[in-house]
């Protein structure tokens, strides 16, 4: 097997959410880029129709497109039967979609927001990941990416609802790895602060962004494209023997 080939990812399909924008449309761009079949899921069908076209553009028919909501069971599992439906299989889950609903102290937040982070972030990446192992990779194998947060991994002030959520998908992550391995490989990507609009309340911060480059080594923050090549690498062959792993991509530190 040639070096190039192990990075390959032809003949696979992969299941990308919150590929509307952001780091899920980077992601899912950087699989079909690498000869991946994408399926591209958020909550909207317009936006994710843009963002197909936007990919088979480029890459003819590499993309499709199916609206659910990441937290709600019935959408999630009309979103794998839909992906099966179509292709037979799924080869590569990346579970990116999040929320964060509020900002500031943790005892300050309502349940409420609790409960939309929760579902969203943690309990719809176990529903997905369930239907998604029993639909297909139980039998076939695979490669699940989490997209978790440098959050889950060391406290920040404003963030704290949505960091404990990242914190349970990093320890699902490594949890599944275990109880997998051999047949479906499960890692994590843990970004720091990254230029999309999902995080604009902390880059489009001046004292935040301040912060946080001073005490970066690369002085800036990450772009999108930046996170979508490691979670490429870590579905591919090349990875083959990376199970279970937090791959931290923050420029070597500097969050707020």
């Amino acid at each position: 097997m040639s070096e190039h080939s192990r990075f390959s990812l032809d003949g696979r399909v992969a299941l990308v959410t919150g590929a509307s924008r952001g780091i899920g449309s980077a992601i899912a761009l950087a699989l079909a880029e690498q000869g991946a079949q994408v399926v591209l899921s958020s909550r909207k069908q317009a936006d994710l129709e843009v963002e197909a076209e936007r990919i088979n553009s480029r890459f003819p028919q590499r993309a499709v497109a199916i609206a659910a909501h990441a937290g709600k069971a019935e959408d999630l599992q009309r979103l794998v039967d839909g992906a099966i439906a179509r292709f037979g299989r799924i080869d590569i889950l990346v579970n990116n979609a999040a929320t964060n609903p509020y900002f500031g102290p943790v005892l300050s937040a309502e349940l409420s927001a609790w409960d939309k982070t929760f579902e969203v972030n943690l309990r719809g990446v176990f529903l997905l990941t369930k239907l998604v192992y029993e639909a297909s990779m139980e039998k076939k194998g695979g490669a699940i990416v989490n997209v978790a947060s440098v959050g889950g991994l060391r406290p920040g002030l404003g963030l704290g609802v949505y960091n404990v959520t990242k914190a349970g998908v990093i320890m699902l992550t490594r949890q599944l790895a275990r109880e997998l391995g051999g047949t479906v490989r499960v890692n994590a990507v843990a970004p720091g602060l990254v230029k999309t609009r999902f995080a604009e309340a902390l880059w489009g911060n001046e004292a935040i962004l301040e912060r946080v480059l001073a005490a970066n080594p690369m002085g800036r923050i990450g772009m999108p494209d930046e996170i979508a090549g490691a979670v490429a690498f870590l579905a591919s062959d090349a990875a083959s023997y990376i199970n279970g792993e937090v791959l931290v991509i923050d420029g070597g530190g500097g969050e707020p």
